[in-house]
């Protein structure tokens, strides 16, 4: 149900009236924006409301997101401590409900409980192969590539950033990759708190229980039978809901910074300068998105488990807390200078922090990593299709998305599959070239051609450039 406008008379009536909702259309347009208002109005914590007057703090300052994050026993993970919830002030038919409603997972426990099922994640996902997920992730992206590279055209948040992590994450599970196209619409649909949300959450866990009934007879070398295999001794609505875990969150923090990361490296002068010429790497600009523009903007939640202060306010026992990743990260009290670069620096939010910091973060970032440098080896010449100034985001309570990035290029014919899943090479490939704005190509293109015979200087090469010529046997 959509809340009454903040003006009539209902809200007039509400003890949150004039309380700013995280589902309205000032979060939706400008949520950095408003996080800097609230800032501004009420220091590092703020009070907020969720649609149908639900109440919640936003934590907007880095150490009051790290306090909460890091101390369980007064901010519990458990949603059960929910006083809204216990009291039956939120609807079964609730869109949050598939996102902070309590499930049998490690998100949702502490103490004992949160380490034997966590243990049994984070063993399962020690056991992935990272240079095969690397060489998967190569594959998928040939593959993608493959479908626009003759166009010279394309749109890579649709057509990339949104499809590449579903096909990797599927191979991880055990899934064919047949399931990630409608599993992409499902994870977002409930992320964002749609109408839609919870028939797209069953249809979610109904596939991931289809495919534990299966891995539990046909075991293969996949997360989902070293989850049911793991000493924890995990049930099956457990091991269902931790492969719901990843697929939810490796899906949509994977898709935002992989559409983030493009973006800067496409528009910023100072990342295309840099990256052309070798001075700062694709994970050192990975990280620099991760501290501006999080995947996450926001993560519900923490429930206090009794009344305490934080950040100068009175916390009741029960109240819900959201940690503002966005808004921690660029707290003018550890970042006075925005504009400083934060090459190297991981000590931001974007994958929260404490004992539920999440336990995913390095394949989320080989994903992105992989992919990107893989892209901008097969198209050299990758530039912006459209203004800057025309790219629009659309943002939900916890996420804010970029909606297309256009972009061109020369047509180019498509290739076989260059690396199989033994990272066998199976067709030879031209030798790639570095990636380099379009207006550098221009002048690089001139020099080459100038009346005097003489060539421009080869521009510096960044070494991961060569280390992949180096591997593939095209090192110059």
């Amino acid at each position: 149900m959509t809340p009454p406008p903040d003006q009539c008379p209902a809200h007039a009536r509400s003890p949150l009236a004039g309380v700013v909702d995280l589902f309205g259309s000032e979060n939706e347009k400008d949520p950095m924006g408003l996080y800097e208002r609230l800032r501004s109005e009420h220091g590092p914590v703020a009070p907020v409301r969720l649609g149908d007057d639900v109440p919640a703090w936003l934590l907007l300052g880095y150490r009051e997101n790290l306090e909460v994050a890091r101390t369980p026993s007064r901010f519990s993970r458990d949603s059960r401590y929910w006083s809204a919830w216990g009291e039956g002030r939120i609807p079964d038919d609730s869109p949050l409900l598939p996102v902070v409603g309590w499930q049998p997972m490690c998100t949702f426990a502490d103490g004992d409980e949160h380490e034997r099922l966590r243990a049994a994640l984070t063993d399962s996902m020690n056991r992935v192969d990272r240079r095969g997920i690397r060489r998967h992730i190569t594959r998928f992206t040939h593959q993608l590539v493959n479908d626009f590279c003759a166009d010279g055209q394309a749109e890579l948040v649709t057509g990339f950033a949104q499809r590449l992590p579903m096909l990797v994450l599927t191979q991880l599970l055990g899934m064919p990759d047949e399931y990630g196209p409608r599993l992409v619409e499902a994870t977002r649909d409930l992320m964002k708190g749609s109408e839609t949300a919870l028939r797209s959450d069953q249809y979610v866990t109904d596939t991931l229980r289809q495919l534990v009934e299966r891995k539990r007879t046909q075991p293969g070398s996949d997360l989902a039978s070293w989850l049911l295999s793991h000493p924890s001794e995990l049930t099956e609505e457990e091991v269902v809901q931790h492969l719901r875990l990843v697929l939810l969150t490796g899906n949509e923090t994977t898709t935002n910074l992989m559409a983030n990361t493009l973006r800067m490296v496409l528009t910023d002068p100072r990342f295309r300068a840099s990256l052309a010429g070798g001075h700062m790497t694709l994970p050192d600009a990975i990280e620099h998105v991760l501290w501006n523009e999080p995947p996450l903007t926001v993560i519900p939640g923490r429930w206090a488990t009794g009344d305490t202060e934080l950040g100068g306010r009175q916390i009741k026992a029960g109240d819900m807390l959201l940690l503002g990743l966005a808004a921690g990260n660029v707290d003018p009290a550890i970042r006075p200078d925005l504009g400083a670069p934060m090459y190297g620096n991981r000590s931001h939010l974007s994958f929260s922090g404490g004992p539920h910091e999440c336990p995913g973060q390095d394949i989320g970032r080989a994903i992105a990593d992989t992919a990107i440098d893989t892209l901008l080896l097969r198209l050299p010449d990758l530039r912006l299709d459209v203004p800057e100034t025309e790219l629009n985001w659309i943002a939900s309570w916890i996420s804010r998305h970029l909606v297309a990035l256009p972009v061109a290029f020369m047509p180019r014919r498509a290739e076989t599959d260059p690396v199989d899943t033994s990272g066998m090479l199976l067709a030879p490939k031209p030798r790639p070239t570095r990636w380099v704005p379009a207006d550098e190509d221009e002048a690089l293109s001139a020099g080459e051609d100038a009346t005097d015979g003489t060539a421009a200087p080869r521009a510096r090469v960044p070494w991961w450039t060569s280390l992949w010529r180096w591997l593939r046997g095209t090192a110059a």
